[in-house]
């Protein structure tokens, strides 16, 4: 049989598809002040509503990933990106019969839709095993640092275009546009997305072996093993993939969290219009994205725990300024610190998903990103609350949690350089 695609096909359909699944997500932190006039919400109401797409994407990771090892990740992939579809096709509805008069009451469907919506991010781990799958062990930091990082960068222009988009078009009117957007993505995954060489053989009734062998000779170095319970059984069994899920809740739960927040942090803290909030969100999210792709070439030269020290030590720094600072342009600066600390750091754990759990890239995926990403569900109502009992201030003081986090992470990324020293962890774990 023929195979369909290569390993630039495949990895265009994953980034693309990936990309169009933030379209929901990406709309709950710059409109967020619309829903909260309109329903009266406590911050940390306003908190909940920001992070609840982050939860469905960020907890339906860990079992779609594993499914990516029994079938491949287009099926996984594509029923996300559908789930998602009608998550935003619900609340625009809703918005469409309801808003604004008709709100009050209805938060709890509001939960439920942003819910769905939040199924495009899930579709993260299913990528980076899907593309995993697709490359060598020696290109795995740049295409999985490419997936992420040019897929992560739809947050960001959302959020520079929305708020332009509301001022000339309208709340309602956006939710609709930004709805075709996904639904139109989702076509076209379909229609590029494709699976690694040992999967189309599978699919085609060739026995295991078989389908090993021919695969080898198509440039797969990656293979599955098992069922999805084996697959995160297998994976959850390594102990360093508990390692990685600690180090990627800070980074990439971070980078989700601080991407919704930051519309309200700029806005009720620094007094900002919601253009120029979204703007200042969009640099932060832009570069904590494109940043991911140079940082998987870094960690595939230096290797994946030494590049998240220094990252750590970044987000450390950065986090603790942004406690106490006030001045605009001092703000500015650490906030663009903390958007590479992330960006270079996620890069950076995912450049060892394959190393540490070779054979079962996909569960191990779906640990590190399901649970990982449950920061983006976590630290927005925590910020919340902090803001509602400290008033204006709070929003400030909320950076606390990204302080602790870094320095519990620090500690932990030590004590794996101290492992590696002592030959507890393989030399492959640092460099390939």
């Amino acid at each position: 049989m023929t195979i369909k695609g290569n390993s630039r096909r495949g990895l265009t359909g994953t980034t693309l598809g990936f990309f169009f699944g933030f379209a929901a997500v990406a709309l709950y932190g710059p409109t967020a002040v619309r829903f909260k006039e309109a329903m009266d919400l406590t911050p940390a109401l306003l908190g909940l509503l920001i992070a609840i797409p982050a939860l469905s994407g960020s907890l339906l990771r860990i079992p779609f990933g594993a499914w990516v090892d029994t079938t491949g990740g287009k099926r996984p992939f594509f029923i996300l990106l559908l789930l998602s579809v009608i998550g935003l096709g619900g609340v625009t509805l809703l918005l469409l019969i309801s808003y604004p008069d008709g709100m009050r009451g209805l938060y709890g469907l509001v939960l439920f839709f942003g819910f769905l919506s939040g199924c495009g991010i899930a579709t993260f781990s299913v990528g980076i095993g899907q593309t995993s799958y697709w490359f060598p062990r020696n290109r795995q930091g740049i295409a999985l640092g490419t997936f992420a990082g040019l897929g992560n960068l739809a947050p960001g222009i959302f959020s520079l275009i929305l708020p332009v988009f509301l001022t000339y078009y309208g709340f309602i009117s956006a939710y609709f546009a930004w709805f075709l957007f996904l639904l139109t993505g989702t076509i076209l995954y379909g229609l590029i997305g494709v699976n690694a060489p040992y999967f189309q053989y599978r699919k085609e009734g060739l026995p295991d072996e078989q389908a090993r062998t021919r695969s080898l000779e198509k440039g797969q170095e990656l293979f599955p093993s098992g069922s999805v319970k084996d697959s995160l059984l297998n994976s959850a069994k390594v102990s360093n993939t508990w390692t990685l899920v600690a180090l990627y809740f800070t980074t990439f739960g971070g980078f989700i969290a601080l991407t919704a927040w930051f519309p309200t942090y700029w806005i009720e803290f620094q007094q900002f219009t919601p253009v120029k909030a979204g703007l200042l969100t969009a640099v932060f999210s832009i570069l904590a994205s494109s940043i991911r792709v140079a940082g998987g070439r870094i960690a595939d030269r230096f290797g994946g725990e030494k590049v998240a020290l220094f990252s750590m030590t970044a987000i450390l720094f950065a986090a603790s300024g942004l406690l106490y600072a006030s001045d605009i342009a001092f703000s500015i600066g650490l906030v663009i610190l903390l958007a590479a600390g992330m960006g270079i750091a996620n890069a950076a754990v995912f450049k060892l998903v394959p190393v540490y759990v070779p054979k079962s890239v996909g569960g191990a995926a779906g640990w590190v990103g399901g649970l990982g990403a449950f920061g983006g569900f976590a630290l927005p109502p925590i910020m919340g609350a902090i803001a509602g009992r400290y008033g204006e201030i709070g929003y400030a003081r909320g950076f606390l949690v990204f302080v602790l986090l870094a320095a519990l992470n620090l500690l932990i990324i030590y004590f794996l350089l101290n492992k590696r020293k002592k030959g507890e962890i393989a030399a492959g774990a640092f460099a390939q």
